[in-house]
């Protein structure tokens, strides 16, 4: 708990944890909820590990985030039962009904603590003195000193006989050390130790020996406690470096005469005890009992801070406070048939626009307004939807910082790793199916890109090498990129190699051909086959898998400068804005953040090359021609018409022109899979419905271009 902690403290010092609190509060309770109904279900007489681990992982997940942001009671108590989870999983002791009982008590707890936490801190502070010494007690194998009740807010109790009494009877089990924290640059950090033993009632008392003055960078405390030393360093390295802290035998050199140089002032009885040897609450009075209570169970109860405050009251009736929810969580299925009603409704909307085209509008002056409303509507109803399956990208980012430490610490190479646009946001269903070519992108970067130390500097680089993960709007599309300032690609060893596979690879090739020869079937650089790399099972499958989602992949390389991998996606797979074009009597849908522009064909813009191949000049630039009526097989019944529009579109890094027919106009489409429905069809992505009924297939823009390529 303390490295988490201590994890924690470095992590905050430059990221507002604040922006993740609802996220944490909202997994502490799925996890409370799911602790709560293993318990329940939890039998004694016949223990199954696999729910005990079940309810140790429950609790080990809300330590660790309540340890990162700082929340030390919650972390305290969820410690303590993890302690005794961990001792029951690992078969150390026996389970028992008072011990699940207790556990669901300290689940009670965390609720009213998370709970007071959400609310800014507002609120009565949690008295789980007891709770705590009954977990402990349990941990150690003996029997708790009493049935612990339910955790309940308490306001500053009002002074009390027990109250009194508490610290006398833990003196008997308790231990007097000293604990050193130093040398340090500013030693009045300690101080916020002083402030745990508050915090945390049931630790005991501490008091400096340096009258608050330290010596040589180092701070001195006496603690009377009956915590263990490594549940004190646990908690202590919230504050302090944990080689700063040392716990001593107290020695016979401090406390023997009043006024002694750095010796704790006088403590002064209070003046309502001590008159009378037999008044309520002295000391020697509450002794005997304690002795006895100490020899029944061999462990002392924690002692119990008292205040003097006229409205201490125990409230004790109030009931347990929840952890407020403020996300609504539903199935996916039931959020994609909200977006195929949705669509439904577009359909339904664009076949009404079209069938009222022909009517007057100074006649149907309202219906034309209000099916101007009903556009606007779905448009915005259809962003609303579709913005309830948007999930940040930071959801995938946060996987790879671990595995990519672990990876670098297996090469032995150092690798900073920075992320960038972690807001930007891509439906559900591509952020599952993406996280896999991601990670193989990442690991390659690492395994094949990233130098050893010793090769960096050897090359004039910074020893450690950094990956940078980034991600982007442009258009109607997202881009995920992968860079890294490594090696690079080699165009001599990725030629040498193909040509080793019998692949076709001439000296003629441009730099983007060579560099895209790693997506080859089998295709690897590494020249070792380890348990990272080497096999030749990856960038065609990333490939794959990221055409399947309707994006493209693009590779761009310096060699001895590092490698840039740009993953192209739509923003969504359900709805999308279209260009319909017309040819014959046909009609296509071309994905509007792949067009260009569009142009009047004149008869000197285009030439023929190589006999059968057709390019267009367009302010300089050649581009290749394709005619979606050869493509596609339309038939035409007007012979003698000639095509005389041009759409330029853009997919995987080259632009082609199509010639067609006409255009028709600009609209939301709603893509209907035609691969599950039918079967799949070369240069087509998917179909839609258009509003008279007819079905318009929608082209795959990267497919034409690899298709004019060839």
């Amino acid at each position: 708990m303390g490295e988490m902690s201590q994890e924690g403290a470095n992590l905050s010092a430059g990221i507002d944890l604040s922006q993740f609190y609802q996220v944490f509060f909202e997994e502490a309770g799925e996890n409370l909820d799911r602790m709560e109904k293993l318990l329940l279900d939890f039998d004694v007489e016949a223990a199954d590990d696999e729910e005990m681990n079940a309810i140790f992982r429950c609790a080990h997940s809300i330590k660790g985030g309540a340890a990162t942001f700082g929340f030390k009671d919650v972390a305290e108590l969820t410690h303590q039962m993890e302690t005794l989870l961990d001792k029951l999983r690992r078969h150390e002791l026996e389970p028992t009904a008072a011990m699940v009982d207790v556990l669901l008590q300290s689940g009670d707890a965390l609720r009213a603590q998370l709970a007071r936490h959400q609310n800014g801190g507002e609120g009565d502070e949690l008295d789980t003195t007891e709770l705590l010494f009954n977990i402990r007690a349990m941990s150690s194998g003996e029997a708790p000193l009493v049935a612990a009740p339910v955790a309940a807010p308490v306001a500053a109790p009002a002074p009390a006989p027990a109250a009194e009494a508490a610290p006398a009877a833990a003196k008997e089990g308790a231990r007097m050390l000293e604990l050193r924290v130093g040398p340090m640059d500013n030693p009045e950090q300690a101080n916020n130790i002083l402030d745990l033993f508050k915090e945390i009632t049931d630790l005991g008392t501490i008091d400096p020996l340096d009258n608050g003055m330290a010596a040589d960078g180092v701070r001195r405390f006496k603690v009377c406690t009956t915590s263990s030393d490594s549940d004190l360093l646990d908690l202590f390295t919230f504050h302090v470096a944990r080689e700063q802290v040392q716990i001593l035998p107290l020695g016979p050199g401090y406390g023997f005469h009043n006024g002694a140089p750095g010796a704790p002032e006088e403590e002064k009885a209070d003046a309502g005890y001590g008159f009378f040897d037999d008044a309520p609450g002295a000391p020697g009075a509450a002794a005997p009992a304690a002795a006895a209570t100490a020899n029944a169970t061999d462990v002392a109860p924690p002692p119990k801070a008292a205040t003097s405050s006229s409205k201490a009251v125990a409230k004790s009736d109030r009931p347990a406070a929840a952890v407020e929810a403020s996300t609504l969580r539903v199935s996916v299925e039931k959020v994609d048939q909200l977006i195929n009603l949705v669509g439904e409704l577009v359909i339904t909307q664009a076949m009404l626009a079209q069938n009222t085209q022909g009517l007057d509008p100074a006649v149907y002056q309202q219906l034309a307004a209000g099916l101007a409303d009903l556009d606007r509507n779905t448009r915005d109803l259809q962003e609303s939807v579709m913005s309830i399956r948007m999930i940040p990208m930071s959801v995938v980012f946060s996987r790879f910082p671990r595995m990519l430490r672990d990876l670098a610490a297996k090469l032995g190479k150092k690798v900073d790793f920075v992320t960038l646009g972690e807001a930007t946001e891509l439906d559900k269903g591509l952020v599952e199916k993406i996280t896999d070519p991601l990670t193989h992108l990442v690991r390659n970067s690492c395994d094949h890109g990233i130098e050893s130390p010793a090769d960096r500097l050897a090359k004039g680089k910074p020893e450690t090498g950094t990956i940078t993960l980034s991600a982007s709007h442009q258009g109607g599309s997202i881009v995920i990129e992968v860079r890294d300032d490594g090696r690079g690609l080699s165009r001599e060893k990725l030629l040498k190699k193909a040509r080793e596979r019998g692949i076709h690879a001439p000296d003629s090739m441009t730099d983007p051909e060579v560099w895209s020869l790693i997506f080859a079937p089998g295709f690897s650089t590494a020249d070792v086959v380890t348990d990272v790399s080497g096999r030749g099972v990856g960038m065609d499958v990333v490939k794959k898998n990221i055409t399947a989602l309707g994006g493209s992949v693009e590779i761009d390389s310096a060699e001895g400068y590092g490698m840039r991998v740009s993953v192209r996606l739509p923003l969504t797979l359900a709805i999308m804005d279209g260009m319909s074009v017309g040819v014959g009597e046909e009609v296509y849908i071309l994905p509007l953040s792949s067009v260009v522009e569009s142009f009047q064909v004149q008869p000197d813009m285009v030439k023929t090359i190589g006999g059968s191949g057709r390019v267009v000049s367009v302010r300089d630039e050649y581009m290749p021609v394709l005619e979606l009526e050869h493509v596609f097989s339309v038939p035409r019944f007007d012979f003698e018409h000639v095509s005389g529009i041009m759409v330029v579109v853009e997919a995987e890094g080259g632009r082609i022109a199509l010639l067609v027919d006409e255009l028709l106009g600009q609209q939301q489409v709603v893509v209907k899979n035609l691969e599950a429905n039918y079967r799949k069809v070369n240069d087509v992505s998917g179909a839609t419905i258009m509003g008279d009924g007819r079905v318009a297939l929608i082209l795959d823009t990267g497919s034409l271009v690899r298709r004019s390529r060839h």
